[in-house]
């Protein structure tokens, strides 16, 4: 059968986990890189359907081609090892250690930013003609959002940074469960579908990516935006990182390593 059980699946994903923090700086650099401009390019395709469209739906109902892609030719994303790779530490796998997941987490950031900026100067280039023109409709769109998931943010204060946080954590609880979700089956179809229903959920309802924002708010500076880095980077990026790493890990990798891998003995009846 292409289901696989729980307790089969998180094996696989502790494995998945090892593996990562074995493989080599080029191979961790190129997939990390590919995953961030992949997911870019389908964050601007899905804002793009959406304006064009009217229908927000529909634009978070086609976001996971992205995210089904890359997952399929194995690149990774900064929210996939948060939630994979600290748990072959958990389960004390031979020679990992805490420096050697943070040295994959580290890696992983620094190739999903350079593939996101690469789009993101891409798609600007494009919407303006070689940066000789208004950025039209979409780019405003883009430049609006920005500003409001930047200076919209801090106007709140602390109740604001912690809102990007809660926000982190929500997008990579789902974000996560479409990671080990494509574990369940062995069938490409299948790991579609698996992955398909909860980033869905995640772009729809607004949650906070940090690689999705890696693209987002430096293209949303680009066309027009109105805040600073330092904006984008204490407002936004630093706190959605932060939750994206408590989410994915806590609220996905552990309840299944502790339920379905560290299992307790069955309780006796009398």
């Amino acid at each position: 059968m292409s289901y696989l059980e729980p307790t089969e699946f998180v094996t696989k994903m502790v494995d998945a986990g090892e593996a990562k923090v074995y493989m080599s700086t080029k191979d961790t650099l190129i997939r990390a890189f590919m995953a961030g401009a992949i997911l870019a390019l389908a964050a601007v395709f899905a804002i793009t359907v959406a304006m064009k469209t009217g229908s927000p739906i529909l634009g978070a109902v086609l976001f996971p081609v992205g995210f089904i892609m890359l997952y399929l030719m194995k690149f990774d994303l900064l929210t996939g090892v948060f939630t994979l790779v600290p748990l072959a530490l958990l389960d004390k796998r031979p020679g990992v250690t805490v420096g050697g997941v943070m040295r994959n987490w580290g890696l992983v950031f620094i190739g999903n930013l350079g593939g996101a900026l690469m789009v993101a100067f891409m798609m600007a280039f494009i919407f303006t003609y070689g940066f000789n023109t208004d950025g039209g409709a979409i780019a405003a769109k883009v430049a609006s959002i920005g500003e409001a998931r930047t200076i919209g943010y801090s106007a709140h204060g602390t109740d604001g940074w912690l809102t990007v946080f809660i926000r982190g954590m929500l997008c990579n609880w789902m974000v996560s469960m479409g990671v080990v979700g494509a574990m369940i089956s062995t069938s490409a179809t299948g790991k579609m579908a698996a992955m398909w229903m909860p980033i869905m959920l995640f772009f729809y309802m607004g949650f906070e990516h940090s690689i999705v924002n890696m693209f987002l708010f430096p293209f949303s500076m680009i066309m027009g935006g109105e805040f600073t880095i330092m904006d984008y980077v204490v407002w936004n990026e630093l706190p959605t990182v932060l939750g994206n790493l408590v989410g994915g890990f806590v609220l996905v990798g552990l309840p299944l390593y502790y339920t379905h891998v560290k299992t307790s003995a069955e309780r006796k009846l009398k």
